[in-house]
């Protein structure tokens, strides 16, 4: 259905300007008829116009429908080129041969001067030579050298007439050229376009897994230490896994619902630890109606648990988050011990990194600052325009 809306575009394109040149000798000889009183309405003229057009218009039918395809859609120059050369000769051949066979009878047969005007004979002994007129003398000279009449030659109307129609081929090549680099480019992006939504679709089913293991091992830690409070820690879960489910495959979510994810997430962790942990979170009051993608900052604070979190000495997490009307601000720190930094870091940090890459290109910044002690995520990203439909969470 799309190539053929860019075939229609194209071809009217073409209607347009062959009505418009049909059309110029009729309005032209409409406005001379309309300002001289004089001159009649010459359909004749018109006519022979046309028939002059007509010519022209069977070649650009053939260039456009045979020649030019094969350039641009099957890329065969050769052919093209030895084909339209052969074209625009037949054509120049025959501009010759037409005009050769509508010059005056008398350019191909000359009669005699005495057939031609019957009284040079009676004049020629009163008239001295230099007083011929210009035609006797002109066909004296041919009579007297025997120079024979012009052969076909290529004249300077010929000349017009081969600029003209190669004028005519190069716009309609440009023509068709432009509307196949058009239709290569919007085929490149629906390619690149579908590309991104598979690679995002499989992070995020890369996310999931590895956000609900992390979570389960939280909670298998719990049913040792606290069997009654890993019961109700199984009931957040519930709440965090709807979200995962419902809002996660979305593309963009409220950044309010983000945020209560993460404070969910973080008071399911507390549960986990001793007040050796101490977590201090700084989020926005007032956060705007905006819209990020789901489960994006989350790997940051997954992250901060699973490596900076020590059951021997103290250690800490800060998570601080505000925003402006147009980006979001987030920063998660958190400390180091060398128990958590001799652990292998799995597919979170680097899904996530891949997932900005895709998503705001180079309109985002995420900085990382690995320390002896600490460890700090700094990521400042633009909001996403989008009508996002939800589904609240209880």
């Amino acid at each position: 259905m799309k190539i053929r809306l860019h075939e229609l575009k194209e071809n009217l394109i073409y209607l347009g300007l062959w009505l418009t040149l049909f059309l110029a000798p009729v309005v032209t000889m409409f406005f001379r008829a309309s300002s001289n009183t004089e001159l009649d309405f010459n359909w004749s003229e018109i006519f022979h116009v046309w028939r002059i057009y007509a010519v022209y218009f069977v070649i650009f039918l053939i260039h456009n429908f045979i020649l030019a395809p094969l350039l641009i859609y099957k890329h065969k120059k050769t052919m093209y080129l030895v084909t339209t050369t052969c074209l625009v000769a037949v054509f120049i051949l025959f501009q010759c041969t037409h005009r050769h066979k509508h010059l005056p009878a008398d350019r191909h047969h000359p009669m005699r001067m005495e057939e031609r005007f019957p009284d040079f004979n009676r004049d020629r002994d009163h008239r001295p030579p230099k007083e011929l007129p210009p035609k006797f003398r002109e066909d004296k000279m041919r009579r007297e050298h025997k120079e024979p009449l012009p052969p076909l030659m290529f004249g300077q109307a010929d000349l017009a007439h081969s600029i003209m129609i190669i004028l005519m081929l190069g716009m309609n090549l440009g023509i068709k050229l432009y509307f196949k680099s058009d239709q290569d480019a919007k085929e490149m992006q629906l390619l690149e376009k579908q590309n991104l939504e598979q690679q995002l679709e499989y992070l995020k089913y890369q996310i999931n897994p590895h956000f609900f293991m992390n979570t389960l091992n939280n909670i298998h830690a719990l049913v040792d230490i606290n069997p009654e409070m890993a019961k109700s820690t199984i009931l957040e879960l519930s709440k965090l896994m709807r979200y995962v489910l419902y809002e996660g495959a979305k593309t963009l979510v409220p950044l309010q619902k983000d945020i209560n994810f993460l404070r969910n997430y973080i008071n399911l962790m507390k549960l986990r630890y001793t007040d050796k942990v101490k977590i201090d979170i700084d989020i926005q009051e007032n956060i705007p109606d905006k819209s990020i993608p789901p489960m994006l900052l989350i790997t940051f604070v997954e992250n901060a648990f699973k490596h900076g979190v020590s059951y021997k000495d103290n250690s800490f997490i800060t998570i601080r988050l505000n925003c402006t009307d147009e980006r979001l601000y987030f920063s998660c720190q958190n400390s180091k011990h060398p128990e958590s930094t001799n652990e292998q870091g799995g597919v979170g940090l680097a899904n996530v990194k891949k997932r900005l890459e895709l998503l705001f290109g180079d309109n985002h910044h995420l900085d990382i600052h690995d320390e002896d002690n600490t460890y700090m995520v700094n990521l400042e990203i633009p909001f996403l325009q989008s009508s996002v439909q939800t589904t609240s969470i209880s």
